[in-house]
């Protein structure tokens, strides 16, 4: 009965982080793919999952390097998603949200909790 309640409660607070997510991301692997005509298998980017609803969080984290002028501090961007969704660690993402459009690359090792996941990404450097 109390794991009824349980679950319950963590599909209510499921459904109320998933409304949160205003983004769309597309996620590209690299998978070996057999050239038909050469019989050569090389790793090419593959799109596995196209539209996902997701949303992204920053935040900003104080380097222990200091300068004269000031600390540095860098960026760390968060990409929440659906518990449900497999996401490869090292897979390339893309999201728009807002309305803008950023590349990410390296993808961490997600964090798969009951309710949603967290995934630290990397802006890509065609991008920074």
């Amino acid at each position: 009965m109390i794991s009824d309640a349980i679950k319950k409660m963590q599909a209510m607070a499921r459904k109320a982080q998933e409304e949160t997510y205003d983004g769309k991301c597309t996620v590209t692997e690299f998978q070996p793919i057999k050239d038909p005509r050469t019989k050569i298998t090389s790793e090419k980017e593959v799109v596995v999952l196209e539209d996902e609803p997701c949303r992204l969080s920053y935040s900003n984290v104080s380097a222990v390097d200091q300068t004269e002028a000031a600390a540095k501090t860098a960026q760390v961007t968060k990409l929440f998603l659906s518990p449900d969704t497999k996401i490869k660690s090292g897979s390339k993402i893309t999201v728009t949200q807002a309305g803008i459009t950023r590349a990410y690359e390296c993808s961490g090792v997600p964090a798969v909790y009951s309710t949603h996941q967290e995934i630290v990404l990397t802006l890509s450097e065609g991008y920074a």
